[in-house]
């Protein structure tokens, strides 16, 4: 299986001054993909909680989220979305840095994804693969996306360098979980991975596997 999506824009980088970044509030920020991998998130909690407030905001003011803003002032996050979901369940009012890759001139929600479709910047199958579904699905906040447990596998594999990152690969991970979910795994799930790791990393190593970038052999 090979997750076909549409050709992607390229996002601007952030600016080169830390100054010029917005501080926004994670709860207000809306979702551009409708699924993430628990394992990584509670894993981000973990390292979040070994962290003091100075460390966190320089962390954040380092990683820095691509926002796309409508006329009305919603903002959509193009990225970001593992570590701010882990964050805003530890803290509501949690805020984080960002800056606007897009500045949309529509005051219409359905317009916005619209536009942010077009550019190839939405991720629409769920959490069991199945899609692509309408935009108009996509959660208003962090909180409702759904548990992929093939995105937390592949999450995992990268953790232990059987699979190489691509940065510039748009949904990179969510390219290896479709491919990994048309092969044959023991039962798994997000928070337990253990039972499909040893099949998963050999699947990832083999030559079945060398089309997909991040392959390693």
């Amino acid at each position: 299986m090979v997750l076909r999506l549409p050709p992607f824009e390229p996002l601007p980088p952030p600016p080169d001054s830390p100054g010029r970044l917005l501080q926004v509030a994670v709860a207000e920020l809306q979702p551009t993909q409708l699924c993430v991998g628990l394992a990584e998130i509670r894993q981000r909690q973990t390292d979040f909680a070994e962290e003091s407030s100075n460390q966190r905001k320089r962390y954040l003011s380092g990683k820095p989220v691509p926002l796309v803003r409508s006329g009305d002032g919603a903002l959509w996050m193009v990225d970001r979305h593992h570590r701010l979901r882990a964050l805003l369940e530890l803290d509501a009012a949690a805020t984080a840095f960002g800056y606007v890759a897009l500045q949309l001139e529509s005051r219409e929600r359905e317009q916005a994804l619209a536009e942010l479709l077009d550019r190839g910047w939405l991720y629409l199958q769920d959490g069991r693969g199945q899609g692509p579904h309408p935009p108009q699905r996509l959660p208003r906040t962090l909180l409702g996306l759904e548990d992929d447990p093939y995105r937390s596998l592949v999450w995992k594999l990268k953790q232990e360098r059987v699979i190489a990152p691509a940065p510039l690969i748009p949904f990179h991970e969510f390219r290896w979980g479709a491919w990994l979910r048309s092969r044959s795994l023991p039962p798994f799930s997000s928070l337990r991975l253990e039972p499909a790791l040893p099949a998963a990393r050999a699947l990832a190593r083999s030559r079945a596997a060398r089309g997909l970038a991040g392959w390693k052999g």
